[in-house]
């Protein structure tokens, strides 16, 4: 059993970290950002939620939608 769930089962991780590096941004940032806990970025980073509002987050600082595996709705919205 898979502890990703939905879209998030194909998110890539380990490429959205490495992206955030580049762009020196960090999870506690984002977080901050967006007025909620660090521990709900990083758990969408890493599949096991699907926050739209940190996806979108992601999104409009410019990382790639590839990478990010979008839910359905947010993929129509782009």
């Amino acid at each position: 059993m898979s502890y990703r769930m939905g879209s998030g089962r194909e998110r890539k991780s380990w490429r959205i970290i490495e992206w955030m590096k580049e762009k020196n941004l960090s999870v506690g940032g984002i977080a901050d950002e967006l007025g909620v806990d660090h521990s709900l970025v990083s758990h969408t980073i890493h599949g096991r939620r699907n926050s739209r509002v940190v996806l979108a987050k992601l999104k409009a600082y410019g990382c790639p939608n590839n990478i990010l595996s979008l839910p359905a709705d947010l993929k129509e919205a782009a």
